[in-house]
């Protein structure tokens, strides 16, 4: 068994000192996941508090039937943590007097409806709550529900299809970031010499008598280690 794996088990079985070390050496790859959702109006200390509640969780969580390396099981649960808390929380912050106005004009609204039997008009609310038509009507477009990701677009035949079905299939996003981040963990792993010939046949696009060059070996040795290691990286998978 693996160092990763051992960890795992005793974290499963109640070691807190397994669980908190396998957090700490775990840490790197929440920020990998992290720098994918930068630029989004939420702090990267933020993010990563919210990632790491996504690494715990793999942690509690992971199942040893799976056979796969505990990295790739915690990457979807990391991402899902943070693109859950980007949903919820809400890019737009709404600030506690539009709160307050939205909940009196809700129940001005409400009050006047039932009073006229019709629909009540911005004049009408603004009068029996002393608000401006303009402060009503910055309190009912903050509190306006922002379209969720998980809505319905199209339904048929009893199958439903999200807005975040038709995202993915666009862009592929998600699978590009989740392949990424594994691979960056993978390499990770490596030797370093074994990430300087991953790093030239792969990132660099160079043939292996040019990393031969760069690196002083023969063609022959050079292909060798590339065999070894993407063998070395599919068992780490």
């Amino acid at each position: 068994m693996d160092h990763t794996m051992e960890l795992l088990w005793r974290a499963r079985n109640g070691d807190k000192e397994a669980s908190d070390q396998l957090v700490q050496e775990n840490m790197g790859l929440v920020w990998s996941v992290v720098r994918r959702f930068e630029n989004r109006g939420c702090e990267r200390e933020d993010l990563f508090q919210i990632g790491s509640i996504g690494l715990m969780k793999a942690i509690e969580k992971f199942d040893f039937s799976y056979e796969v390396c505990f990295s790739t099981y915690a990457v979807p649960l990391v991402m899902g943590e943070i693109r859950r808390f980007l949903r919820d929380d809400g890019m737009v912050k709404v600030s506690r007097s539009l709160k307050e106005n939205g909940w009196h004009i809700k129940k001005s609204r409400e009050k006047l409806e039932q009073k006229l039997g019709r629909s009540a008009t911005l004049t009408e609310i603004s009068g029996d709550t002393g608000l401006s038509e303009e402060e009503i009507t910055m309190a009912m477009s903050a509190g306006e529900e922002i379209a969720s990701i998980y809505q319905t677009i199209y339904q048929s035949d009893g199958s439903e299809l999200y807005l975040v079905d038709k995202v993915a299939g666009e862009s592929g996003e998600e699978e590009q970031v989740l392949n990424q981040v594994v691979v960056e963990q993978l390499i990770l792993g490596l030797e370093p010499k074994e990430r300087q010939l991953i790093r030239l046949r792969y990132f660099e696009g160079k043939t292996q008598s040019r990393v031969a060059d760069d690196m002083g070996m023969t063609q022959v040795q050079v292909s060798r280690m590339e065999k070894k290691v993407l063998h070395k990286m599919r068992l780490l998978l």
